[in-house]
């Protein structure tokens, strides 16, 4: 099952959204009227943030009857999540839930058509998403990029090693790096290295230094096939990872290119995905 969100955060996103109560459902004196809210997907959808959404629903004073866990893959017109509750309870709930269901969403499902492209064109291939998601927002864009198969690629600064020419600057540049990589491994034994190459002469330089993963920015893939066919070549272990500028519309042929790591941040932007919602007053 996939991680939730703590309660501090749910409670947050419904205090963004209702800092003093509801002033509609207040005025048009209904807010004590039993009632009920279904969402359902308009499209195919792969779910993301049921649970955090129920849990809004509950903290708001409704009850859940269905919830469909996220991960889910839905055909158009799934009932996924339904609760009962007061009108006042229901509409406070009603767009904080559905806010985050069709982010989350959007994201998750744009990600698992993704990996079903780059896996339908190598098995073994590996999707894993940057740390490009939009500040305040990486717990729900983890989340969903999970939800949708894939992995983060590094969740921030602390616990991987990812050396770019802006370090290597530092230190006179790659050469004077590859110097230092057996002396790096020896202080950091627990952690895998990996360097970015600008270009297939360096990733071979890289490679051959003794690098746990070679990243490679924006080649093209026909030069990434040769690259990692020389790469694995010279030490199978070696992995290679691509990246720059990789989305739905050309996954499938960087992971046809043989790499081993698709690295990308194209998930995070695009449409939501489109949910209903239906609210009505309970039958007497």
């Amino acid at each position: 099952m996939l991680a939730c969100l703590p309660d501090g955060e749910i409670e947050r996103f419904i205090d963004e959204d209702l800092p003093y109560g509801d002033l509609t459902t207040h005025l048009l004196g209904i807010g004590h009227q039993p009632g009920a809210i279904t969402f359902s997907t308009r499209e195919d959808t792969t779910l993301c943030c049921c649970e955090e959404a129920g849990r809004v629903l509950e903290k708001c004073g409704c009850s859940i009857s269905i919830l469909v866990p996220s991960g889910t893959r839905c055909d158009p017109g799934t009932i996924f999540l339904n609760a009962q509750g007061t009108a006042q309870a229901l509409h406070a709930g009603w767009k904080v839930a559905l806010n985050l269901l069709e982010y989350a969403s959007g994201i998750a499902t744009r990600t698992a058509r993704i990996v079903r492209a780059a896996r339908e064109a190598n098995p073994g291939i590996v999707v894993v998403t940057t740390r490009k998601s939009f500040p305040g927002t990486k717990k729900v864009a983890i989340k969903a990029i999970m939800a949708g198969g894939a992995l983060p690629h590094r969740l921030g600064l602390s616990e991987t090693v990812l050396v770019f020419k802006q370090h290597t600057a530092f230190l006179g540049g790659l050469d004077g790096f590859l110097k230092e990589v057996a002396d790096l491994r020896a202080r950091a034994p627990e952690n895998r290295i990996i360097v970015e190459a600008e270009n297939a002469e360096e990733a071979l330089r890289i490679a051959g230094a003794g690098v746990d993963v070679v990243q490679v920015d924006k080649l093209e893939p026909a030069e990434l096939r040769q690259l990692a066919s020389d790469v694995h070549t010279m030490d199978r272990a070696v992995r290679i990872s691509a990246a720059g500028g990789i989305n739905e519309g050309n996954v499938a042929q960087y992971a046809a290119s043989g790499v081993d790591i698709i690295v990308l941040s194209s998930v995070y932007f695009g449409k939501p995905a489109d949910i209903g919602v239906r609210i009505v007053p309970s039958v007497a």
